[in-house]
């Protein structure tokens, strides 16, 4: 339990809780409010952070099981909540906020610490977050705790464009292929990553009918693949882009023709681009993308806890999205 006697008793906080379908309402608008506010700290008074789209956060409650969590008033509503997510050893937490009158009392250092202690238990051996570069406040705070400033996570975009090829998807496959396919995608996960696995995500993207999963093929071996949502980030609005959260590509001749793929997958998804979050660390691939025509839309800065840091992969190139 989170309480302190400092406190107000109707600010003092219990839980953790799980979170529950019903949570998801009060919870996006808790995000809305928070993130707002943070905006409006930064000097950016004009700025609004809408709702989310109600499928994302089943999607993200889904994808963290036990690491799904939330804490409650003195009044019983949500106050505060932290989504704490584990792909085998990789470990990261987001969305998470803390209501404005909770804080200042040592509750976000709690819940943060709640989800830390959580991903170490489930065998994390990589755990991080990401936040918004320009936020002084967040950066110290998560510093105080043990994070320590990485690189810039660059969020590019790339036009829909027609490929010669169709892309070869996941959901196109039924019954042993399919089964098949996505045990592929394990195995090459593995062998880039030891110890990663993101069969889940992979998983939940088509029960929640999010998006799909391109596969690239190099002869008859799985050569790259890459899970992608075109379903509407934000509550109300229609498809805007095709997002790619995991992307694994054993070179870059692959990664260059899953380019194309991907923007021929917007179009048939009826987005108007795809969005890739690509790791400062690589600085050819930033390139080539630039060459391509894609454009820098937003920036996030990858923060990891000390002595839980990410690792290169063996070979190729791994991009692991720690936003929903």
């Amino acid at each position: 339990m989170v309480a302190r006697a400092d406190l107000p008793p109707g600010l003092r906080l219990e839980g953790p809780f799980p979170i529950l379908s019903a949570d998801i309402a009060p919870m996006n608008l808790l995000f809305s409010e928070t993130f707002t506010e943070r905006y409006r700290r930064d000097g950016l008074v004009g700025v609004r952070v809408p709702p989310l789209n109600p499928a994302i956060w089943q999607y993200a409650v889904a994808d963290a099981g036990e690491g799904a969590m939330l804490w409650r008033d003195g009044r019983g509503a949500i106050a505060a909540f932290n989504i704490a997510h584990r792909s085998g050893i990789e470990g990261w937490m987001g969305p998470l906020a803390v209501r404005d009158d909770c804080q200042g009392a040592g509750q976000g250092k709690n819940i943060v610490i709640t989800g830390l202690e959580l991903l170490k238990r489930s065998g994390c051996e990589i755990i991080g977050l990401e936040t918004m570069p320009r936020t002084m406040d967040n950066i110290g705070f998560y510093s105080g705790i043990g994070f320590t400033p990485a690189r810039l996570t660059v969020t590019l975009t790339v036009d829909a464009v027609t490929s010669p090829r169709p892309p070869r998807l996941l959901s196109s496959l039924r019954g042993a292929a399919h089964d098949s396919a996505l045990l592929e995608c394990a195995m090459l996960t593995r062998e880039m990553l030891p110890g990663i696995d993101y069969t889940r995500e992979i998983e939940l993207t088509h029960e929640l009918s999010l998006g799909d999963t391109l596969l690239m093929y190099d002869g008859n071996a799985l050569a790259g693949f890459a899970v992608c949502h075109a379903a509407p980030l934000v509550e109300g609005r229609s498809r805007e882009e095709l997002r790619v959260l995991k992307l694994l590509a054993r070179d870059d001749s692959i990664f260059d023709l899953m380019l194309v793929q991907l923007a021929d997958l917007a179009r048939r998804s009826q987005t108007a681009r795809v969005a890739i979050r690509l790791q400062g660390d690589y600085a050819a691939v930033y390139r080539r993308l630039l060459r391509f025509g894609a454009r820098v839309r937003w920036t996030d800065l990858r923060m990891v806890l000390a002595g839980y840091e990410e690792r290169p992969p063996k070979f190729g190139i791994a991009l692991s999205n720690w936003e929903i």
